[in-house]
């Protein structure tokens, strides 16, 4: 047997912003890649040598061009755990993404991933063309993580090295390009709004019904025109404080995000934490009528046990993969800010049992409760049935996985998506017993606005059509 092949790593200082400089790596590459932010430190990934695409039926891994395939079975993860297990890398760090569809497979609602194969890409597949893929993760061949003032360049062939830091070299230069101010404009206000007040009065009747407690309905709202997606992702964080974000190019997805919270983090000690946000106000900038919509979150009942309920969702399901005792509520009910919205939000965090692992962990609580509803079976049935289509990344997962067990999936909210030749954004809100069309409504136009506002236009814009560059904003939460 051969010896596993090795990540050859260098070190260099880099004073540019981060988030600028993954903005250009990711703008200068015809290769897919993944650009993850994750409290500090942006990674940046190219170039699949290992790649996995779970579908419904079968798992493939394909490495150095190589594919095998294996049965996915009745749990989808363990089988993504058991391929990046034949990963002859050491010190691998693999990027990727969940799609919304993998929670019918969890969760036994067959129809929503049915549903999907109808819709995908068979490019993007999974398996056969009629199993599209609802995980997709790779290993890359190459990989920058950046944090402030220094690069760690890191790739599987050594001679890679000095073709990456020439490369980083570049994307600094160009990280000192001004940001052009030119935006594509996206109907967030009404397209779709009386479809979405219908879909939102169904799910109050089925709540009233008592057939479930809290769903979160999204309505899709189209890009009239190409956009660069590196230049959205630069300008949209640099206005957005998000717990995570990310911009990739993986399995026929384009993506550009700005996550308001994770769905789940597993640390190296087995620590198992998530972060349920529900509940929203608009975040406008005028202090003293954001602190009334502040006030106003505390004291609106709706909002209060749409928060409640979620808390305890995420709770239960926390102690079916925790050692008994271990779960607790870290942070309860509090404020966090998130571009133009702000959020009554909690923390929980517990102890993995024995046997139990990360994927354990990341299976029990995707979807998150704040992107699908409560009981999750029921809630995703009732999305199938309310939506038009299938949702894709919309509120699924992009995660970074490291060979010492480590996950970090961010939960895909307030971004912007290219798959299929179309471009579109998309945005939900939690409906409970006591919601109203209209308002929740306005929630979503609230959401959207997060996003919408950093639309910068493929096409170059006329000559001086540029403001001053702004420094990124990395912040822990």
């Amino acid at each position: 047997m051969t010896s596993p092949s090795v990540f050859h790593e260098r070190r260099v200082p880099c004073a540019a912003d981060p988030i600028a400089v993954a903005a250009a790596l990711a703008a200068s590459t015809t290769d897919e890649f993944v650009v993850y932010e994750n409290e500090g430190e942006v990674g940046w990934g190219e170039s699949p040598y290992a790649l996995v695409s779970t579908g419904v039926d079968a798992t493939t891994l394909t490495v150095a061009g190589e594919t095998h395939t294996l049965a996915t079975g009745p749990r989808p993860l363990d089988a993504v755990a058991r391929a990046l297990t034949n990963v002859d890398v050491t010190g691998w760090r693999a990027y990727g993404w969940l799609a919304f569809e993998l929670s019918h497979a969890l969760h036994g609602t067959d129809t929503g991933t049915r549903h999907a194969a109808a819709t995908s890409d068979p490019a993007s597949g999974g398996g056969r063309p009629d199993d599209p893929p609802i995980a997709r993760i790779a290993v890359p061949r190459r990989e920058i993580r950046l944090t402030v003032g220094e690069a760690l360049l890191r790739a599987l062939d050594p001679d890679d090295l000095d073709h990456l830091e020439v490369r980083l070299a570049a994307a600094v230069s160009a990280a000192d390009v001004p940001v052009r101010k030119a935006r594509v404009r996206a109907d967030v206000r009404d397209h779709g709004a009386d479809d979405y007040r219908a879909a939102v009065a169904l799910s109050v009747a089925a709540i009233r019904a008592g057939r479930l407690d809290k769903v979160i309905v999204s309505r899709l709202v189209p890009v009239p025109e190409p956009i660069d997606l590196p230049a959205t992702y630069l300008a949209g964080r640099r206005g957005n404080d998000p717990a995570r974000s990310f911009l990739l190019r993986l399995g026929g997805w384009q993506v550009a995000g700005f996550s308001p919270e994770i769905v789940a983090r597993v640390s190296r000690d087995r620590t198992v934490s998530t972060q349920p946000l529900a509940g929203t106000r608009a975040l406008a900038g005028d202090p003293t009528a954001d602190r009334t919509r502040r006030d106003e979150l505390y004291r609106d009942a709706k909002e209060v046990f749409e928060h409640a309920i979620s808390v305890r969702l995420a709770r239960a399901e926390l102690a079916t993969v925790c050692a008994e005792g271990s779960v607790r509520i870290d942070d309860f009910m509090t404020v966090k800010e998130r571009g133009s919205v702000q959020h009554l939000a909690s923390r929980l965090s517990g102890r993995l049992s024995e046997g139990r692992t990360a994927w354990d962990a990341l299976a029990a609580l995707f979807p998150a409760v704040t992107a699908s509803g409560i009981p999750k079976a029921e809630a995703c049935e009732l999305i199938h049935r309310t939506e038009t289509e299938p949702r894709g990344l919309y509120s699924g997962s992009v995660l970074t996985v490291d060979a010492d067990g480590t996950v970090d999936a961010a939960l895909v909210l307030r971004s912007v998506f290219r798959h299929g030749g179309r471009t579109w954004l998309r945005a939900g809100a939690g409906v409970v017993a006591h919601s109203t069309p209209e308002r929740e409504l306005e929630e979503t136009r609230e959401k959207l606005y997060s996003v919408s506002r950093f639309l910068v236009p493929e096409r170059a814009d006329p000559a001086g059509d540029t403001e001053d560059p702004q420094p990124a904003v990395l912040t822990a939460t």
